[in-house]
């Protein structure tokens, strides 16, 4: 394709379509004059770059003082009428003692819910080794094979060798030490 071809192909709005009824056009990338640079004074260039040059050796005489001024919080600042007020301040004492019940009650809970959970579970393993017992007085095949270990429930396969054989002339990375150090004779 000449340069001339790909350059009128640019400048013109293509029609494509992809999927019937799917119309795409291109954008028409046609040119438009430059806008006209503004002149503008010597002088006003001057000066900007004055301001601009003064505003940073302030800024620099300012670092070098090394006095760091800090910007106020107004989040950190309380107001008076909080200050005066007396009934917002609470005793450390009722918080301190509120918080510690708090703790002991829930460690309570959780230690009635463990008691809870561990009973449960005794209960399950007794009936069920209970009704094991049954099933040996009634049937001992039945219960031999109630015992097995059904290997269905996990599923685990294999397949390969179980341990790699060496590789011929392979050198290890953390092999023989060779000590280099200078040794200091007394």
């Amino acid at each position: 394709m000449s340069p001339g071809v790909f350059l009128y192909k640019r400048l013109t709005r293509l029609i494509s379509t992809s999927v019937p009824l799917n119309f795409r056009t291109s954008q028409s990338l046609f040119a438009e004059p430059l806008k006209k640079k503004k002149r503008i004074d010597p002088a006003v260039t001057k000066a900007r770059e004055e301001r601009r040059r003064k505003r940073i050796e302030k800024q620099i005489r300012r670092l070098e003082k090394g006095t760091r001024q800090l910007k106020p919080i107004e989040e950190c600042e309380i107001p008076l009428e909080i200050v005066k007020n007396n009934d917002r301040i609470r005793s450390r004492q009722e918080d301190s003692s509120r918080v510690i019940g708090l703790f002991k009650s829930w460690a309570a809970y959780k230690y009635k819910q463990s008691l809870r959970d561990a009973t449960m579970v005794d209960r399950i393993l007794y009936s069920q080794q209970l009704a094991l017992d049954r099933l040996k007085m009634e049937s001992p095949e039945l219960y031999l094979s109630a015992v097995q270990v059904d290997e269905s429930l996990l599923p685990f396969v294999t397949s390969g060798p179980t341990e790699t054989p060496p590789v011929v002339g392979y050198d290890s990375p953390d092999g023989e030490y060779i000590d280099i150090s200078k040794k200091w004779d007394d």
